[in-house]
Parts: structure tokens; C-alpha cells; sequence
């Protein structure tokens, strides 16, 4: 029996077995055991929580959901292994059953995820638990657990391992290379998938096929590179991914409620209970977030956002590294209790300024987090023979200049929200980098 035939969902894309149709046009393969999991709780959860949140508010369209991603890193998972198990290295290294491990795990990466959680885990609150940390006990109990056991054979703790990135034999470490890492299934599904959907062209403008067919194991064989054929594919990815981040996930109207979502929920935080989060979905935690601000200072800002009427904060300012090297410097990466005494501070000063109170509530200084984006770091073989080995960073201008930067010193900026009758005066309000130095500093 071939590795490929040993592998049920391999198997299945190689015999064109009718599988779940996704948008824009592929299909992801079914067996009895990935109809099994589809059909549990915890992934029908996730066809209840939007993959971009508060995106959808700017960009309409991009109401796609985590199951739908969930179903395309699967469906990138066999074609990761299709490619690679033409390596004779990756193929000595990666078992059968461990394959399973990592199509099981690209299919429920996900399964830790609660509604909105990527801008509430950036203010690194202990009411507001790490979506990974979830994993390993949502995977072990329950239905989930008694599938991967029985019909996948796979320990359900090694397959959060993969998530995690905290496998250490050798496997592993390829095997969540593969998850996480510069090419990976994950970034090269949402990429395409959240593009399509927000109706940009920016994230599907890179080479997806010769950049499957470049994939191979790096010069010590324990994570993913490329051949140099993948190398401007790799070089267009990154720079989709860049443009993505610039004109869809910190766009500044998506910044604006982000930054009203992680304000109402610090004024409410004594009312979060960790355990309600993951049962949550969209529509359930924003009516929980509704009654949680009902009669505080934070109902506006809830109300601007699962009300009726969309509300949201405008723009006041808007500094970058290049502009403004002292603000971004002073803010970019402060904790977030830090950030709302600076808020309050500024709302403070310019109140005086102003000669009229400006809520401290929708006064609101929105920065890039604690945690910056990763490193793009990722080896190219120059010849068939594996002698060669470079960095694609060593050998791409675009990659130095973009990966290097990280997006966090231009993309994200620096920006103060305010409630529409008091943005326009604080926009024109000439002090308001002093203003913000010194609340940074008092």
C-alpha cells in the first residue's frame, strides 16, 4: 500500500470523491471520519463565528465564517501532502498516522476560537483566555475526543501539539511547520478566502500552484521551504499579506471598532467569565456585551456596534514611525491597562484644551498590541541537488523591506477614535502629538 492510499483523505482526493464545495470554486474532500467531526459541536459553533468580525462592518461581504476557513486548511493540508511526499526525506520522516495527526489538525485548528477573539486577546486581559489554551481540553473531551481516538486512531493531545507548535520530534516539528510558519496552510487559505470575500484582489494576487509545487523540506529537514521556482510566488505572498493588513484588517474604520469593542468590554470586564466564551457565538456574545453596557459608559460603544444603527468613532489622528517616530514609539506595543489610563489622561488634557468635557469612554487610543507580527523567516534550495541553501529574505528586496518592518511601524499606526462631536475639534487641535507624549509619559 502507498503512503498516499494509507491516508484515507488522500485517498479520497486521488480516487475525485465528492466532497464539500467552497467558495471559489474548490472542493474539499469527505470521508466517514471528517463527516464524523463536521459534525460535532464544536465545529457547527464555528459555523456561527465570522471569520473577520468587525471587518464586515467596512467590507459587507466578509461575513465567511471559521468552519468555511476551517474546511479550506484542510483542503490546503492534502495538497501540502500530495506535494511533499514526492521528498523522499518528508516521506521518511512523516508517517501515515502522522500525516492523519496534521490533517486532523488543520481541520480543527479553529475549535478554540470565540467570537471576536483575535482584537480581545490583544488586550492580554486575564478574564480573556488564548484561544490556543482552549484546545487541548475541547479536543480530549467530549464527541471530538472519542472520534480522533476511535475512527482517526491519533491521540487528541498530539494533535494540539500541532496546533500549539509544541510538538519536539522531528514529525512534529515539520508537521506544524506546515500549520504555522512563513508558507502555511492557514495564511495561504485566509489569505485568498478573506480577499474573495471583503471583494479585494490584493490577497489571491500570488502564484498559489508554483508555490505548492516549490514545497520541500529545509537543509536540516525538520520545517517547510521552497525550491527557488517558488521564490516570487513567496515574494508575491508576502506582499499580499502586507496590502491585506493595510487596506482590510487595519483599515481605519475596522481599527475604529475594534477599538470601541476592546473599550466596552474593559469597562465591563468584572462581568466576563472565561468558561461563557466559548460558548458564545456572534450573535449570543453580542447580545451578552449589549446587556453587560446597558446604562454605562460603554453602552455607546456597544450600541455603535451590534445596534440598530452602526455608530462608530471617527478618526481624530493618525501617527506612523515615519511621521511621528517619537508618538509611535512612546505607544506601539503598551499594555492595554496602560493604554486606557493614557486614553483617560488624554481625554483629560484635551477636555481643558477644548473648553468642553470630551468623554474619556469614546476617547480612544488605538495602537498596535504587545504581540507584533512574526518574522518572515523561510529557506530556498537554488539547486536539485540540495547544495545551496539560502533565506528568502537574503535574496528578495520586497521580503528585507516588508517582512522586516513587520507591518507594525507603517501599517500600524498609531490612532486616537473619538464620538463624532468631538473628533473633528481634537483633528484640529495642533497639540495633540504633545498631548499624547505627555500622557504617555505622566
Amino acid at each position: 500500500m502507498s503512503t498516499i492510499s494509507a491516508i484515507p483523505e488522500l485517498a479520497a482526493v486521488e480516487a475525485g470523491t465528492a466532497g464539500i464545495r467552497l467558495p471559489p470554486g474548490d472542493t474539499a474532500a469527505l470521508t466517514p471520519r471528517v463527516r464524523a467531526l463536521l459534525d460535532t459541536p464544536p465545529l457547527r459553533r464555528l459555523a456561527r463565528i465570522s471569520q473577520l468580525g468587525l471587518v464586515a462592518l467596512v467590507y459587507p461581504g466578509a461575513v465567511h465564517t471559521r468552519l468555511e476557513h476551517s474546511l479550506g486548511v484542510y483542503r490546503l493540508a492534502l495538497e501540502f501532502l500530495r506535494r511533499l511526499y514526492r521528498d523522499e526525506r518528508f516521506a521518511a520522516a512523516v508517517s501515515p498516522d502522522d500525516a492523519g495527526a496534521f490533517v486532523a489538525a488543520a481541520l480543527l485548528h479553529d475549535v478554540g476560537h470565540w467570537a471576536y477573539c483575535h482584537p480581545l486577546e490583544d488586550m492580554g486581559l486575564p478574564e480573556l483566555p488564548r484561544h490556543e489554551s482552549l484546545l487541548e481540553g475541547i479536543l480530549s473531551a467530549g464527541a471530538i475526543g472519542e472520534i480522533l481516538r476511535e475512527q482517526w486512531r491519533v491521540s487528541p493531545e498530539r494533535v494540539a501539539r500541532l496546533v500549539a507548535g509544541t510538538a519536539t520530534d522531528r514529525a512534529g516539528r515539520i508537521l506544524q511547520s506546515l500549520l504555522s510558519g512563513p508558507i502555511d496552510v492557514d495564511k495561504m487559505d485566509y489569505l485568498a478566502r478573506d480577499s474573495l470575500h471583503a471583494g479585494v484582489p490584493y490577497g489571491r494576487h500570488f502564484d498559489r500552484d508554483r508555490l505548492l509545487a516549490s514545497l520541500c523540506l529545509d537543509e536540516a529537514g525538520e520545517a517547510v521551504a521552497i525550491t527557488a521556482k517558488g521564490r516570487t510566488a513567496a515574494e508575491l505572498m508576502v506582499f499580499a499579506r502586507y496590502v491585506m493588513f493595510s487596506e482590510v484588517y487595519w483599515h481605519h474604520t475596522v481599527r475604529s471598532a475594534t477599538a470601541m469593542l476592546q473599550r466596552a468590554v474593559w469597562l465591563v470586564r468584572p462581568a466576563i467569565e472565561p468558561a461563557m466564551l466559548t460558548r458564545h457565538d456572534d450573535q449570543s456574545f453580542a447580545a451578552w456585551l449589549l446587556e453587560a453596557t446597558a446604562g454605562s459608559a460603554a453602552e455607546p460603544l456597544a450600541a455603535g456596534l451590534f445596534g440598530p444603527v452602526r455608530k462608530l468613532c471617527k478618526r481624530a489622528g493618525s501617527f506612523d514611525a515615519s511621521e511621528h517616530p517619537d508618538v509611535h514609539a512612546a505607544l506601539a506595543g503598551r499594555p492595554y491597562p496602560e493604554m486606557a489610563a493614557i486614553s483617560d489622561r488624554l481625554a483629560g488634557a484635551l477636555s481643558s484644551r477644548l473648553g468642553r468635557p470630551v468623554d474619556p469612554a469614546t476617547l480612544i487610543i488605538d495602537a498596535p498590541p504587545v504581540e507584533r507580527e512574526v518574522e518572515f523567516r523561510l529557506q530556498v534550495r537554488m539547486s536539485a541537488n540540495g547544495d545551496g541553501w539560502r533565506t528568502l529574505a537574503e535574496l528578495s528586496p520586497v521580503v528585507r523591506s516588508l517582512a522586516h518592518e513587520q507591518f507594525d511601524s507603517l501599517v500600524k499606526r498609531v490612532r486616537v477614535f473619538a464620538a463624532a462631536r468631538d473628533a473633528e475639534a481634537i483633528a484640529a487641535c495642533p497639540d495633540l502629538p504633545e498631548f499624547l507624549l505627555a500622557a504617555s509619559a505622566a
